[in-house]
């Protein structure tokens, strides 16, 4: 499967109103119909935050909600690009001058990541312009990856439009890559599970190379999505990035302390590659090697054996230049003991023992536990919903995507289903007429969807 190139679905219009409501509003923004249609859906981390770009594996479902464009290719050399919701504005450019402003991350530099991200990699000279209306189902910054199903529809989208192909392992690495450019340093696995997923399976989505597992998951019990209402934009925020540098920083003085060639290690899991170790041993390593105290910069090059020059210039990126302080001890222990929780997870999914849900409960909160202790990624909000969903019935519970804001993922007894759902709504959402107001898309029941797809009218 991974290795197919997304195909074209023909579609009967008439089954499929939203379709049909975009064609309608396509044709009365431009003046003519689409040509065809491509979606690529959101995503939940049922478990393994913040270890993809450490290289370790990650376990999570495409989500119903999705990004779906409606596409006319045209014979100017311009992109112009509209959105069903009037919130955000119509953009044209033109395709042979692609530029993205890291400065605002607006929807559209999304898409023109995905754009640029096929243009370079086919080195197409004479790229072909295009009329686009899109419409988004996942609500934005809430954890769910909005930002990468964009930028994996644009590219898919760029794709057919210009006559090519590609598997879906690569174009989950081409959107990974051609997200940098709005500065988002992430790992793959938003890209990887959007293009990689498969209706009723979860995946274990494991880096260099990629591939993805089916994992089946417990009958009896059924992932829930609550929004905690706290909007986190990873582009817009620094504290992403500066834990993917605290991370690179941990790996560089771990690899010294144990003699490997500490310039050439970029990952936490490289420095157990090399090591050949288990993980549980790792994290011996780490309490050795490491103290919980901040790293200051000085420090950093002390052990190193650098000069603060080099630190800044080989290390440090653009826009890490002025922190001073780097927590190593803490976001290593939270790696990599979380990197030990997916491949439990993954064992438990498919060994499944009698107390199954149980066990992937615990691991659950013990996440969510070391994603708000050790890796300082949770917030008050999310916390609060996470003991909330506990208390009513959750078995497991813990915050999902990046974090600072966005969503909990809580995994609850099918037949408590909907107890549940009334008194988590009453427990946050109706106490606050803030949240009331938003309610509506903030909690809901999911089931693994499917990945990318093209659709053309039958």
């Amino acid at each position: 499967m991974a290795g197919d190139s997304p195909s074209a679905h023909p579609v009967q219009l008439v089954e499929q109103p939203r379709l049909q409501k975009l064609k309608e509003m396509f044709i009365s923004k431009f003046g003519s119909a689409p040509k065809f249609y491509a979606r690529a859906p959101g995503r939940v981390n049922l478990i393994g935050e913040h270890i993809d770009y450490c290289g370790y594996a990650v376990l999570p479902m495409a989500i119903e909600q999705d990004i779906l464009v409606a596409v006319e290719p045209v014979q100017t050399q311009v992109v112009q690009l509209a959105n069903t919701n009037s919130l955000y504005l119509d953009f044209s450019t033109s395709v042979n001058n692609i530029q993205i402003n890291k400065t605002k991350p607006q929807w559209h530099n999304y898409f023109l990541c995905g754009l640029k991200g096929i243009q370079e990699h086919f080195g197409l000279n004479n790229p072909t312009g295009m009329n686009c209306l899109l419409d988004g189902t996942i609500p934005p910054s809430s954890g769910l990856s909005s930002s990468s199903a964009l930028v994996c529809c644009a590219g898919l989208v760029t794709l057919r439009a210009n006559g090519k192909t590609l598997s879906k392992v690569e174009l989950a690495e081409i959107c990974t890559k051609s997200e940098r450019y709005i500065g988002t340093e992430g790992g793959g696995m938003d890209q990887s599970i959007s293009f990689l997923a498969e209706e009723g399976t979860a995946k274990l989505i494991e880096f260099s190379p990629l591939r993805a597992t089916d994992v089946r998951l417990p009958s009896g019990a059924t992932f829930v999505i609550a929004n905690s209402c706290v909007e986190m934009n990873k582009a817009a925020t620094s504290h992403y990035n500066i834990r993917v540098m605290e991370c690179r920083l941990a790996t560089k003085l771990l690899s010294k302390s144990k003699g490997l060639d500490w310039k050439k290690m970029l990952r936490l899991h490289d420095v157990q590659t090399k090591l050949g170790v288990s993980l549980e041993e790792m994290l011996t390593i780490v309490e050795e090697v490491l103290h919980p105290e901040p790293y200051s910069t000085e420090e950093i090059c002390k052990c190193l054996g650098i000069s603060l020059e080099e630190l800044r210039s080989q290390i440090l990126s653009q826009n890490m230049q002025d922190v001073s302080t780097f927590k190593l001890y803490q976001r290593a222990k939270h790696v990599y003991s979380e990197a030990a929780r997916v491949l439990e997870f993954q064992k438990i999914c498919s060994e499944a023992p009698a107390n199954a849900l149980q066990l992937l409960g615990e691991l659950m909160k013990q996440s969510h536990i070391s994603c708000r202790e050790m890796y300082e990624c949770s917030c008050p909000e999310l916390d609060r919903l996470v003991d909330i969903c506990l208390q009513f019935g959750a078995i497991g519970s813990r915050l999902t995507g990046a974090g600072w804001g966005g969503c909990t993922v809580s995994m609850v007894p099918t037949d408590k289903l909907n107890t549940f759902l009334k008194n988590v709504k009453k427990a946050y959402y109706q106490m606050d007429g803030q949240r009331l107001a938003v309610e509506n898309n903030c909690l809901f029941a999911t089931k693994p969807g499917r990945g990318a797809l093209v659709f053309v009218e039958a």
